[in-house]
């Protein structure tokens, strides 16, 4: 039992000290080389990719009258040169400023005494004696007493802001014409690179005439701005770190 239960202890613990070894032996054999960047490939033959599915209403049909060059599904009589299709690209635009700020204080106390006696009991109080100590006194047989208090306060205080352009490709035409965007972009600059991904649904009517959607726009948006690098490896805590923080219980 002991053996099975040291086993099932030491193996997580080997496991993260092999998958740590392995990433620090990656880093090592790439000293001196700057970010890879990754390839361009099209995102619905990569391994993680989903299609979307979501609650559709029925299809409308399109109609069209004789003699006439105009549908019911068109927007202009024009050329439309927004993206309509698969494969097109649109620019979306990211300008997000977000601020909050928030206090939190908490502040808690609690006492209790409890008391005992016996003075009196048809005479049988004098008989205590014989089963507790002698020098019992039946006036105070018991007294309990007990405090605790607690106060804790906190405060955190967010800003972020994120203003940029970027192209995203049409991946997916939902069946009641909405449109499934995916986009990525990487800038590397020296040894430090930014990533840019976002992906979510967008309605053709929300396009501008220029081609462009605001981010508030999609729905069920996905939007990730990190980087790698030397300034990103720096500004994370080490491995040892980060271990001893999850498996320290105090």
């Amino acid at each position: 039992m002991r053996k099975t239960k040291y086993i099932r202890t030491v193996t997580p613990l080997l496991s993260c000290l092999v998958m740590t070894g392995c990433s620090t032996m990656d880093k090592v054999s790439k000293i001196g080389e700057a970010p890879e960047m990754s390839k361009i490939e099209n995102p619905q033959i990569q391994a993680d990719y989903q299609p979307v599915s979501l609650p559709m209403p029925a299809l409308k049909n399109v109609s069209r009258q004789k003699n006439s060059l105009w549908q019911s599904d068109r927007v202009t009589f024009f050329k439309d040169q927004r993206a309509a299709d698969v494969g097109d690209i649109i620019t979306v635009m990211i300008d997000i400023k977000d601020e909050a700020t928030m206090d939190n204080e908490t502040e808690r106390s609690r006492s209790s005494s409890e008391d005992a006696a016996l003075p009196a009991l048809l005479g049988y109080e004098q008989a205590l004696n014989r089963v507790l100590p002698q020098a019992i006194d039946n006036t105070d047989l018991t007294d309990f007493g007990a405090s605790s208090s607690h106060s804790g306060s906190g405060s955190t205080e967010r800003e972020d802001e994120i203003k940029l352009r970027m192209a995203a490709l049409i991946t997916q035409i939902l069946p009641n014409g909405n449109m499934v965007i995916h986009g990525k972009q990487e800038v590397r600059v020296n040894f430090e690179k930014r990533i840019l991904n976002i992906d979510g649904v967008i309605r053709p009517e929300d396009i501008s005439p220029q081609n462009t959607i605001s981010y508030d726009q999609i729905a069920e948006a996905r939007i990730v701005y990190g980087g790698e690098g030397q300034i990103t490896d720096m500004q994370q805590p080490r491995y040892g770190q980060q271990l001893y923080d999850i498996i320290f219980p105090f």
